[in-house]
Order: C-alpha cells, then sequence, then structure tokens
C-alpha cells in the first residue's frame, strides 16, 4: 500500500468520529491546498517543452506538415526559434536549427543522444538494428563501428586500394571518351564508378559475375536506390504503432522484397568466397597480402571470441559499406557538377588550378588530390548548399534531459537540422549564393573538415554517430570530379537549362538527373585510352 492510499485511510477512520468531523475536515482542506501547491511548484520549476505549434487530436500536426520538409521546417524556426517541438501521432519532435544547441546534442549530451530512431522500415532492413547506422549506442554498436573504421577505411587499407581507384576512374574516363558529343547521365557515370571501386574492395575477385552474369555494380543500384527511397518516406507505421501491423502504405512489405534481393546477392558472393576458400585449402594455398573486406569478416565470423560476427552483421556490414558509400558521393558529384556548370568563373577557375596542379598533359592521379584547394572549396559550398542529408538520421535520447532550458523526453526523436544551419544568414554571408571562396579562408587550420568540428558545417554528422566513411567519400568524390573537370569540357543538351529543383527523402537529390555533354579538352588522346 502507498503512503497516499494509507493516510486516505486514515483521514477516512477519524472522519468516522463524528466529534472529530470538523478537524478532520480542516486537515484534508489543509492537506489537499498543500498537494495542490506541491504539483503547481513542480510544474512551474520542471522545465517545460519546447515551443511548438498546435496539434490536433490523435493525428497532431501530421496534417500540416506538407511535402516541402525541408521549407516548412525553416519557417517553423522563424517562428517558434532555434528549438521547436511537433507531434507526429503520439510522438514528440524536437528539431535543431543552431550549431549552437546541436553542440549540446553532439558533444555535451554526445552519451544521451547516441541512439537512433529505428522506423520500420529501417528495422526490417537491419534486421531489428544490426548494423552501423541504425544500431543502439551498446557494445556491439562500437565493435562494428571500430572494425569498419580500423579494418577497412584505414589509411593504410585506403593507400593499399588507391590501384583500385585508379583503374576504375581511368576506365571511366575511357567511357566518357567513347560518347563525346552525345548525352551522358552525370549520376550514373559516377555511381559506377564509386560501386566498381567499392565492389573491389569488398570482394576483389573479378571472375564473380552473379548468376546471371550481371555486374554486381548494376545490380545494387536498383536495389540501392529503393532501399534509399523507402527508408525516406514518411510512413504512418512509424506515427501510428497500433496500426503498424496493418502496413497501409506497404513499406514493410516493399523493403522486405528489397532485403530479399539484397540477400541474395550477398549470400551467394559470401557462398562463392567460403567455397574458393575451402578449394584453396584443400590445394594447400594460403592468402597472401591484404585481405579483401570480405574475408576479413568472414574471418571474424569464424573467430569464438567476443570479436566474432554473426552472418546477419557482415551482410549488414556489406550493406552499409555498399549501399551507403555509394549513394553519398553520386549524389554529392552531381550537385557539384551542376554548381560548377551553372557557375562559369567556377568552373573556369576550377580548371585553370588543374592545368596548373596537374598539367595539360598529364592526368589526374590521387597525389595531385590534396593540392587542389580550389576544387576543394567548391566541394564543400556544394555540400553546404545541398547537404545530402540535409536532417541528419534522427536521435533518441535514453532518458529525459534538458536543451536550452527545455525538456527533451526520454525516447522522443530530435532531428539536426543541417539544412537550416548551413543556409542561416547569422553563420554565413549571403548564405544561398553558390561561393567556394567562402571555404578558402583559414583553410590551413582544417576550420572547414567534414568531421563536424566545426558546427556550422556538419554534412556528415558530428560526434560519436558521425559518418565513418569519410575518408574513402572524400577520395573519391575528388578524384571523380577532378578527373572529369580536367579532361573534359562540358556543357548542356542544346535548349535546355540547369534544372535546381530538389527531391528530398532520406537524401537531398535534384530532382531531374543532370544530363551533359563531354568534348575533349586536352590535345593528347592517348589520355583518354
Amino acid at each position: 500500500m502507498t503512503p497516499l492510499n494509507i493516510y486516505v485511510s486514515w483521514l477516512w477512520e477519524w472522519c468516522n468520529n463524528k466529534d472529530e468531523v470538523p478537524i478532520a475536515i480542516l486537515v484534508i482542506t489543509i492537506s489537499l491546498v498543500l498537494m495542490l501547491g506541491v504539483s503547481w511548484y513542480k510544474s512551474t520549476t520542471s522545465p517545460p517543452l519546447p515551443p511548438g505549434p498546435y496539434s490536433l487530436p490523435i493525428v497532431g500536426y501530421l496534417p500540416f506538415l506538407g511535402r516541402d520538409l525541408l521549407t516548412k521546417f525553416t519557417s517553423m524556426a522563424h517562428t517558434y526559434g532555434p528549438i521547436f517541438k511537433f507531434y507526429l501521432g503520439s510522438k514528440l519532435h524536437v528539431v535543431i536549427n543552431t550549431p549552437e544547441l546541436a553542440k549540446v546534442v553532439v558533444r555535451d549530451l554526445d552519451d544521451i543522444f547516441a541512439n537512433r530512431d529505428l522506423t520500420v522500415a529501417a528495422s526490417v532492413l537491419t534486421y531489428g538494428g544490426q548494423d552501423l547506422a541504425f544500431s543502439k549506442n551498446n557494445a556491439t554498436w562500437r565493435s562494428l563501428r571500430k572494425i569498419f573504421v580500423q579494418e577497412v577505411l584505414s589509411n593504410k587499407n585506403l593507400k593499399a586500394c588507391s590501384f583500385f581507384r585508379r583503374d576504375e576512374v581511368r576506365k571511366t574516363i575511357k567511357n566518357v571518351f567513347s560518347n563525346i558529343g552525345k548525352k551522358v547521365d552525370i549520376s550514373e557515370i559516377a555511381y559506377l564508378t564509386d560501386a566498381n571501386v567499392i565492389t573491389r574492395m569488398v570482394w576483389d575477385d573479378t571472375t564473380y559475375k552473379g548468376e546471371k552474369g550481371i555486374h554486381l555494380g548494376a545490380d545494387l543500384q536498383t536495389v540501392g536506390s529503393n532501399v534509399i527511397k523507402l527508408l525516406g518516406q514518411p510512413n504512418l507505421s512509424d506515427f501510428f504503432p497500433t496500426l503498424a501491423w496493418f502496413d497501409l502504405q506497404g513499406v514493410e512489405r516493399n523493403m522486405k522484397k528489397e532485403l530479399k534481393k539484397l540477400d541474395e546477392i550477398f549470400s551467394s558472393i559470401i557462398e562463392y568466397r567460403i567455397e574458393s576458400n575451402s578449394k584453396m585449402s584443400q590445394d594447400g594455398v594460403q592468402h597472401e597480402g591484404k585481405k579483401d573486406f570480405l574475408q576479413i569478416l568472414l574471418d571474424l565470423k569464424d573467430q569464438n571470441d567476443a570479436t566474432s560476427l554473426s552472418l546477419i552483421q557482415v551482410k549488414n556490414l556489406l550493406m552499409d559499406f555498399m549501399i551507403g558509400g555509394t549513394h553519398t558521393t553520386t549524389t554529392l558529384i552531381e550537385w557539384a557538377m551542376t554548381n560548377i556548370m551553372r557557375n562559369h568563373k567556377v568552373m573556369k577557375r576550377v580548371q585553370e588550378e588543374l592545368a596548373e596542379i596537374v598539367g595539360l598533359n598529364n592526368m589526374v592521379e590521387e597525389s595531385h588530390l590534396p593540392k587542389l584547394q580550389y576544387l576543394h572549396a567548391t566541394v564543400k559550398e556544394s555540400f553546404r548548399l545541398h547537404p545530402i542529408a540535409p536532417i541528419l538520421i534522427p536521435r533518441v535520447p535514453s532518458k529525459d534531459c534538458v536543451v536550452d532550458g527545455y525538456k527533451i523526453p526520454k525516447d522522443s526523436i530530435v532531428i539536426l537540422n543541417a539544412f537550416s544551419i548551413h543556409r542561416n544568414p547569422r553563420y554565413w554571408d549571403n548564405p544561398l549564393e553558390f561561393n567556394p571562396e567562402r571555404f578558402l579562408a583559414n583553410e590551413g587550420t582544417n576550420k572547414w573538415d567534414y568531421t563536424g568540428n566545426n558546427l556550422k558545417f556538419i554534412p556528415f554528422g558530428s560526434g560519436r554517430r558521425s559518418c565513418p566513411g569519410i575518408p574513402l567519400a572524400e577520395k573519391m568524390q575528388m578524384f571523380i570530379l577532378a578527373s572529369l573537370l580536367h579532361l573534359f569540357d562540358w556543357s548542356l543538351p542544346e535548349g535546355e537549362e540547369l534544372d535546381l529543383s530538389e527531391s528530398f527523402g532520406l537524401t537531398l537529390k535534384k530532382s531531374k538527373p543532370l544530363i551533359a555533354v563531354p568534348y575533349q579538352r586536352l590535345p593528347d588522346k592517348s589520355l583518354y585510352m
């Protein structure tokens, strides 16, 4: 029995004594006043929730968000301030719009905010959050990230894989040269180049083409595009958990179909490698030199200790690497080429820098990339205006906490609005203008790197849940862009204009693909062969 129940029972017994009724009434009255006073005091001293719009019963603010979520968030920030809330169904969402408040989330309280929002689509795709992107902040996630960073994307391993990048970029140049004067899809060029590099890093076996002889990059491009679309699609099952069983929009059903395709691709590759290893073992042949990512994961799977991986974890890490890496780089390159072609002064300066650093009789090498300061600034400016993940993957606090004097309840969904931060005139002069020069100031101090140290610029996030693929993404996007711009001049098809409209889901893509026409820029044709 609780103390309150005991107290009420005692008062009831006291009231049964008629001689003491007046005293009892007085005591009850005083008690009620004190209880109401304590309740009022707690309500006035406890931090309030952030400001935000009124919500309708049951559905919350869902009917008023509209399709253009980024513009809506900007408008709401102007109305309610740098931190605001709204409800979608029964779920509380909190949006952070300034670097000062982002610092509280990703640094001061990073441990509390380190969990992810596991949507229905993400849960299906990752077998309940057993990957890097959506896993909870726990020992398993830390182990997976350590494997990913130290085994796959270490400086030593990236250097060892430089031949893959060089070889695939050369193939791309040859392919583009065969289409001189014709229309080419920039996104497709970038995707296939990046996918081929990552494929060779994961399983360095050019003899494997899949059961139907189809290149794996093409298979993964289709599945990956569908997966990204489903992950970014608003789903009623996430806002109204009681409706999840009905799967009204078919998101769960469709994601299961895509997962089955991915599972078939990865299972066939794993089985092929295991059979190859078995044959090598029977023939007395041992692995020599650097192991590819797949072999590293399979070796870890076979260990019977704390570092061992399950087969599901192996497949999830392959998925994170293949799908996450390729779509980020592809989207950035398309936006960068769009902005460069739209600004002739920028294109001229980029190509002049390439001519000076690389030379008109040479091809771009990775050793040239650190010296291409203006191209680096151009890429960063593209990331600023068009962040690939404009609202970073939402975080979920593991307990109640306070940000800027407002209560953020446990399990609420917290959104870091990179799009708003990157375009805020408080931090950026003429924020809607494409101006790479803004990133050249203090470049030597790494003021504007991709790690999220400067919270005014967070295209890859910040804190412990920042993107672990930054080193490879930076190399690939610079190498591909530098090669395309050094060896070719580019123009739009006759009669067409550049389209800058955006399509926002999980990522910020161009609404229409960038179709451009390449022309030979350098006189030596041997550079293109």
